[in-house]
């Protein structure tokens, strides 16, 4: 099984210069022959922190807009993961949709999202491609325990983990030591393979308005003992893709830590929060 992710610089607004982007991603990773590819957080969209901005490219998922990348990437033969703005009802949610040949298998919603105008989700679906079964991070819920342990509860032998990084100078390398050591845990801790799938900033970032950063790029994918495997060029736009072992198992226990340590600590943990 070979997965990847495409490296690239999404336009605040720009949906059709976005879509273009992605399906010349595809046919890349269709020429190197993978599998299953992710694309960046919010790619369709842009990823604003201002509500208005953020509303006004949103979408939802029986949209024209959806519609028209389910054909314009209806002849990839990779099945992809690609983030957008979503408009559900009249609530915003910071999502991620599951496609492969003109069809929409299903999305996963951000679960700790940060903008106070996205909602949170609260679902945690795996989708299986190949024999492979695999879920869905968004950025920072990679930063915590349950969410990842919950998709390999569910039998994921792969996170993905799209990401839209645009980093305030001054915390540049503390976020970069933070987060690569947060997924080599969420890969070792549920012996799955992570890929962090982060955007690219090639000029000043139109959609982040609070605050002049850096988006550097930095995409990889972690093996299950932790070892980075194979890792983007950082301030550009890049492609990568790995072979891996879909048959890789966690016995620890009989069960898997991941398992064993809800199992007997799970309650446990329950009684000290509701006595905080």
């Amino acid at each position: 099984m070979r997965i990847g992710h495409c490296q690239l610089d999404s336009q605040l607004g720009d949906f059709a210069g976005n879509l273009k982007q992605v399906v010349r991603g595809l046919e890349q990773m269709d020429r190197d022959r993978v599998d299953v590819v992710c694309f960046p957080e919010c790619f369709l969209t842009g990823y604003p922190d201002d509500e208005k901005l953020a509303a006004d490219g949103a979408f939802a998922v029986d949209s024209p807009q959806m519609m028209q990348l389910l054909h314009d990437t209806s002849g990839a033969e990779a099945m992809f993961i690609v983030g957008f703005n979503e408009r559900r009802g009249g609530d915003l949610y910071n999502t991620a949709a599951v496609v492969h040949k003109g069809h929409l298998l299903g999305t996963y919603s951000k679960c700790s999202a940060y903008m106070k105008f996205h909602q949170q989700g609260r679902d945690f679906p795996v989708f299986t491609h190949k024999g492979l079964t695999f879920g869905i991070v968004i950025c920072s819920d990679g930063g915590y325990i349950e969410p990842a342990r919950l998709l390999a509860l569910k039998g994921a032998k792969v996170i993905f983990a799209p990401h839209f990084n645009y980093i305030n100078k001054e915390g540049l390398i503390g976020h970069f030591m933070k987060v690569r050591a947060d997924h080599v845990a969420r890969a070792v801790e549920n012996s799955v393979y992570f890929v962090r799938g982060n955007n690219v900033s090639l000029g000043k970032e139109e959609s982040i308005k609070a605050y002049d950063g850096v988006g550097y790029g930095d995409s990889y994918i972690i093996d299950p003992h932790g070892e980075i495997i194979v890792r983007s060029r950082r301030h550009e736009e890049d492609y990568l893709f790995v072979d891996i072992d879909t048959n890789i198992i966690d016995r620890a226990w009989g069960v898997g830590r991941s398992l064993w340590s809800a199992r007997e600590f799970g309650q446990m943990l329950v009684s000290l929060s509701s006595a905080k």
